[in-house]
């Protein structure tokens, strides 16, 4: 494995350089008016103003989270267009899903790479683990639709999402903010600006925050205490309806309460410190920490496949009871699983295994960014960036009594980026960005898998139990050389136009061990010993003399690398042909990286995919009218989406032997994808505002891999066809009482698909319901403004919606789904200083 100790003993001498340009919102000098504020972004390496930018951007200031009660990055995302940013299932941990006009990844498993790029100052974020990142003490958030390749540090197909912090100016000024509300929340905020000496300013800003969780994990043996219970008679044999097989209670409280999972209890800091010796030199030192250590998300069984067919068994060996659906809010799950013997075919035994309900993630990182004017005409900028992080979660795999899947995670991450950007004002009319870009990360993905599939009686082949540790590692790296240019052919015409070449590698080591570190002999029928038990399968030439050797091969000890390289280019242009209206049109190009099947459960599904790519033609306009009183943007675009990777159970081309459990990525085929966005902003008079926005997509495959068993007919995963957003404030003045602005929200989105689980004639469709969801915040400031009281309420009509669902009632299982949190309240006082 890679050493950062190595990485960083090359990087530390290029810290001392690096550039972090935030973009901000200016006022043009008239007073009053929010609407004549002019938001300057960096998105084309230069600073512009939004409006005067050709990419689709939404950029979200800090004003903006505050009123919309937005305090994370997934909710300020929620009014941005075609863009989805979820909390994952409590089977990933403290991850997100991640998506921009349709194009994404779903899997935290660092085998894979994200399709939304994150970034913290300018400095790469490698996983969706730990994305759901506090908006602490934030200048703004940008989110930039449409494929990032030559623009920003890493290839990010889909987009990317950009967070800069507030940097320190040394004012001497600050807040200190505290709330309260729903369900025990208390949180706590604070930040300070500070000069150490007229040339070095320091900042620092800190949050706590926790909140019991919303779904309640019940004890099944309390609520339902065993014996007693109506019985099920199925070939000849009686069953019980309680699957907790005469154990007595763990819980003799009255409400029979284990914990209340989907809870907060979240910690970070950040110190910036800014040196400006000079008017030719700047250097930003940025550090940040993070601990999060709560209840995992809640989830909740809403079906099983005992609703169907009252005759199938679960994956623990006894019937569905109908009472293992607790509630819209509530579950059974179980944070353990006994010693056992498996008897449905070879005898196995099981050891026990035992995790949490709680999840944990502690992060931190450093970066240094610095900004060099070598001359009038030349800027040498760099970034350099370090990060790690640790998590821990250990999901039950259907959150019900029975004893069937059970995982326990370990995920540890580094990763070190360096950019160097060399600026060149070419004449007054051309700009010119040459750059570098150089990636590396380690990952080490150390889990207990205990999946206890047993016997269906009436079958005849018994699927067998797996127990396994798989302390996985994998490495990467990437290469980048980029260039771009901003020319303004003629007044009011510009063209702006990059290119990007990148190299990058992969490698992933793969280990499949009994709990005491010996070979699993059923995820490796060679490396443990002949006659596996695998029927249909010839094993006594498993040492290696016969054609058996073709079939069966070892798992532990496999190697799959992944080596590649793209081009990527932008061309855009823009005319504005008033100072209200600007029209534009751009092709762009992305892609993300290949790589191997990170979750084989023997090595005939060591299976590669390759890279996805994707060609977007885009035109818009931008527009400001009204004297600046109403600003309306809008975008459409078409994605020719190619060799997508997408996930597939069972595995394509896998011996019927081996192809059951399995789970794969493979390039499914290509699509269009269709959109249309809108954003709205207006003051129709001074003191109330109003910002919308509109968005649509349309998804069809031109092309599938039949293997896969995908159709030309199939839906997109994870993209509403429509997403809603409006917003209303209106400032009161009190005169010497302040002031008091009520503000409302409402959001809307179209039934989404979710993906499709098994195949063949088992393959089921998952969709999300639509749904509709509002927000209201009613707060109070003093006549200097440097103090403020809120009352906000979150979900404000108590809709029941889902962020996730995964069905495995075509495996005699049921369906989980993630419930969004209901409705919530919160004070907050804010002082600032």
């Amino acid at each position: 494995m890679k050493t950062r100790f190595r990485t960083l003993a090359y990087g530390m001498p290029l810290l001392a350089l690096g550039l972090g340009l935030p973009a901000h919102a200016q006022d043009n000098g008239e007073e009053g008016s929010r609407a004549n504020n002019v938001i300057i972004v960096t998105a084309q390496f230069r600073e512009q103003a939004l409006q005067d930018t050709p990419l689709a951007i939404t950029a979200v200031t800090a004003d903006d989270l505050e009123a919309k009660s937005l305090n994370d990055l997934a909710t300020a995302a929620d009014s941005a267009p075609n863009v989805q940013i979820r909390p994952a299932t409590a089977a990933f941990g403290p991850s997100v899903v991640a998506s921009i006009r349709g194009i994404g990844q779903t899997d935290f498993n660092p085998a894979f790479e994200p399709g939304v790029g994150i970034y913290i100052d300018d400095i790469y974020y490698p996983s969706l683990t730990g994305a759901i990142f506090d908006t602490l003490d934030l200048d703004r958030v940008e989110i930039l639709r449409g494929p990032q390749g030559t623009l920003s540090g890493r290839n990010s197909i889909g987009g990317a999402i950009k967070m800069y912090s507030r940097l320190p100016d040394g004012s001497s000024s600050g807040f200190v903010e505290g709330s309260y509300g729903s369900r025990e929340r208390l949180s706590v905020r604070a930040a300070a600006d500070f000069a150490l000496t007229d040339k070095l300013f320091a900042r620092l800003s800190g949050v706590s925050k926790r909140q019991d969780g919303y779904v309640d994990q019940l004890d099944f043996g309390c609520v339902y205490p065993a014996g007693g219970g109506d019985t099920f008679v199925q070939d000849g044999v009686t069953y019980e309806y309680n699957p907790a097989g005469g154990e007595p209670a763990k819980v003799f409280t009255e409400d029979c309460l284990v914990a209340k999972l989907g809870g907060t209890n979240y910690q970070a800091a950040r110190g910036i410190l800014r040196w400006e010796p000079s008017q030719d030199f700047s250097f930003t030192l940025i550090g940040d920490f993070t601990d999060d250590d709560r209840t995992m998300a809640g989830q909740v069984l809403d079906a099983t496949v005992r609703n169907e067919n009252p005759n199938i068994l679960s994956p623990g060996g006894l019937p569905y009871d109908d009472r293992f659906i607790c509630g819209r809010f509530c579950n059974f799950q179980v944070d353990e699983h006994p010693a056992a013997v498996f008897i449905g075919g070879p005898p196995v035994p099981l050891a026990a295994v035992e995790g949490s309900n709680r999840t944990t993630y502690r992060g931190w990182g450093v970066s240094g960014q610095a900004d060099w004017n070598l001359t009038e005409r030349f800027q040498l900028q760099s970034i350099t960036g370090y990060r790690e992080f640790d998590t821990y979660f250990a999901p039950d795999g259907d959150i019900a009594p029975t004893s069937s899947g059970f995982g326990i995670n370990n995920l540890s991450n580094w990763s070190f980026s360096q950019e160097l950007r060399l600026n060149i004002e070419a004449t007054d009319t051309i700009f010119v960005t040459l750059g570098g870009y150089y990636f590396e990360q380690s990952s080490v993905y150390d889990s207990i898998q205990d999946l206890r599939y047993l016997v269906i009686p009436g079958t005849d082949s018994p699927s067998i139990p797996l127990q396994f540790r798989q302390p996985d590692t994998v490495d990467a790296d990437a290469k980048a050389v980029f260039a771009n240019v901003g020319w303004e052919i003629v007044p009011n015409l510009n063209l702006n136009a990059g290119i990007r070449y990148t190299e990058e590698s992969k490698e992933q080591n793969y280990f499949r061990l009994n709990l005491d570190g010996t070979i699993n002999p059923f995820l490796d029928p060679v490396g443990a010993a002949c006659g596996a038990g695998f029927s249909g399968i010839d094993t006594e030439d498993c040492d290696g003399d016969g054609n058996t050797t073709e079939e069966l091969r070892a798992l532990t000890g496999n190697v799959a690398t992944y080596n590649g390289d793209e081009v990527d280019y932008r061309v855009a242009l823009d005319y504005r042909f008033t100072e209200s209206l600007m029209v534009y049109g751009s092709v762009a190009t992305g892609f993300k990286g290949g790589g191997s099947n990170p979750r084989p459960f023997n090595a005939f599904q060591l299976i590669a995919f390759g890279p996805e790519t994707l060609t977007a033609y885009e035109v818009g306009f931008k527009s400001d009218f009204l004297n600046r009183r109403v600003r309306l943007n809008l975008s459409a675009f078409i994605n020719k989406y190619a060799d997508i990777q997408s996930p597939v159970s069972p595995c394509p081309g896998v011996p019927v032997q081996f192809a059951t459990p399995s789970a794969c990525r493979v390039n499914l085929g290509s699509a269009d994808i269709k959109g249309l966005e809108l954003e709205l902003f207006a003051e129709p008079i001074d003191d109330f505002t109003i910002d919308a926005s509109l968005s649509h997509l349309d998804f069809q495959y031109t092309e599938v891999n039949e293997a896969s068993g995908a159709t030309l007919d199939d839906p997109g995963t994870g993209m509403p066809p429509w997403k809603a957003s409006i917003g209303a404030q209106y400032r009161v003045d009190l005169g010497g009482a302040g002031s008091l602005t009520p503000r409302f929200d409402v959001f809307y989105q179209d039934e989404t698909f979710a993906g499709f689980q098994g195949a063949g004639e088992t393959r089921l469709e998952q969709f999300l319901p639509s749904f509709t969801t509002a927000n209201a915040r009613l707060t109070w400031r003093n006549e200097g403004e440097d103090l403020s009281i809120a009352l906000e309420v979150t979900n404000l009509t108590d809709e029941y919606y889902l962020y996730s669902s995964f069905d495995q009632r075509n495996n005699a299982g049921g369906r989980l789904v993630t419930p969004a949190r209901p409705r919530e309240w919160a004070v907050t006082v804010k002082k600032e200083f």
